[in-house]
C-alpha cells in the first residue's frame, strides 16, 4: 500500500503534542482554528488526520487507540475519509497541476460549513499546503474562520519554509512541529518496512531529511526499478537517458533539487570550484526560465548530460 498521511495508521514522534490536543478536546477547550507548522514531510498532515480520527471515532466501533497512537483500518470514519465520502469532513489542497488553491474550493467549503452536520456531530475542515492560498482565497477564508460554528474545527497545514499572511496567523493557534533524527528513522523504518535507508547512497541520505521526502524517493526508486545505492551522477544519467522526467510526477517536482544535489557534490571534488559554481548558476538559470515560461526542459537536460555527466 502506498502510505500517505490520509491512510497512515501510525503516529510517531508527536505523542506529547497529540496527548495535549486530545485532552483539550476531551475538556471542550480544543481551539477550533489550529495551524500545524513545520518542515515539509515531517508528519504535520498525519498528525491532523490522527486528531480527526480521534474526534470522529469516539462513539464508533474500532475507535482510535490512544495508548498506541494507532488508527484502526476497520474504523468507519477512517474508511469514509479514505473514500472522500465522510459527510462531516472537508479537504482542501492544491491540485497537482495548479500552483494555488482556487477560491472556488474555499467557496465550496463555506457552503459545507453552512449546512447541518450529519448526526449533529463535529465538522472538520483540513487545509493542506496553506501557503498555496492566494490573496483572494485567504480573504474568503478569513470571513469564515473569524466566527466559526463551535462544532467546526479548522486544521491548517503549513510548510514553515513559506510565508502565510499575518491576518490569518493572528486568528489561529499555531503548533510548531519538529521531529528528532531518531524519530525520522523510526517513521521511515515503520512505514517502508525495508532496509531502504540503510542501503541508500550518502548522496541522498545527507539531503533528504524528512520522512515524507524519503518515502517519496523510495516510491520513485521502486516504480522505476532503481537501486537505492545509486549515486546522484548515475541517477541523473538514467533519468536523462530514459527520459523519466517526461512521465514521472516526482521528477517534475524534484528535478531541480536533484541537479542541485549533483552540483553540491561536485563542488567538493572539482579542482576549479569557480567553474563549477558558474556551471551551477548557468543550468539553474536555464531551468528557472523553463519553469517560468513553461518551456521544454529536455534540451537543458541533454546539455547537462553532454557537458558534465559523461566526463
Amino acid at each position: 500500500m502506498n502510505i500517505k498521511p490520509s491512510n497512515n495508521p501510525y503516529l510517531i514522534g508527536y505523542n506529547k503534542t497529540f496527548s495535549e490536543l486530545t485532552k483539550y478536546f476531551d475538556n471542550g477547550i480544543l481551539p477550533n482554528k489550529i495551524i500545524f507548522s513545520g518542515n515539509a514531510g515531517i508528519g504535520k498532515s498525519t498528525l491532523a488526520y490522527h486528531l480527526t480520527n480521534y474526534i470522529f471515532s469516539l462513539n464508533e466501533d474500532n475507535k482510535y487507540n490512544s495508548l498506541k497512537n494507532l488508527i484502526s483500518h476497520n474504523n468507519r470514519s477512517y474508511n469514509l475519509i479514505l473514500n472522500n465520502s465522510h459527510p462531516n469532513f472537508f479537504l482542501i489542497t492544491n491540485e497537482d497541476d495548479k500552483k494555488n488553491i482556487q477560491i472556488s474550493k474555499i467557496r465550496e467549503m463555506i457552503n459545507f460549513t453552512n449546512k447541518s452536520s450529519f448526526d449533529d456531530s463535529y465538522k472538520i475542515i483540513l487545509i493542506k499546503n496553506l501557503e498555496y492560498l492566494n490573496i483572494n482565497s485567504v480573504n474568503a477564508l478569513l470571513k469564515i474562520v473569524e466566527e466559526p460554528n463551535n462544532k467546526i474545527f479548522f486544521f491548517l497545514i503549513h510548510n514553515s519554509g513559506a510565508k502565510i499572511l499575518d491576518t490569518l496567523k493572528s486568528r489561529c493557534i499555531k503548533f510548531n512541529l519538529y521531529l528528532s533524527d531518531e524519530n525520522k528513522l523510526k517513521i521511515v523504518d515503520k512505514i517502508l518496512n525495508s532496509n531502504f535507508y540503510e542501503n541508500l547512497n550518502n548522496d541522498f541520505k545527507n539531503n533528504y531529511s524528512s520522512p515524507g521526502d524519503m518515502i517519496l524517493l523510495n516510491n520513485f526508486f521502486i516504480n522505476n526499478n532503481i537501486q537505492p545505492n545509486i549515486t546522484i551522477d548515475d541517477l541523473l544519467k538514467l533519468i536523462i537517458e530514459k527520459k523519466l522526467y517526461k512521465k514521472d510526477l516526482f521528477l517534475k517536482e524534484n528535478i531541480t533539487f536533484l541537479i542541485e544535489l549533483y552540483f553540491n557534490k561536485k563542488f567538493f571534488y572539482f579542482k576549479s570550484k569557480v567553474n563549477t559554481y558558474n556551471l551551477y548558476k548557468y543550468f539553474l538559470s536555464k531551468i528557472y526560465d523553463c519553469n517560468k515560461y513553461n518551456l521544454n526542459i529536455e534540451n537543458v537536460l541533454i546539455e547537462l548530460n553532454g557537458k558534465l555527466l559523461n566526463e
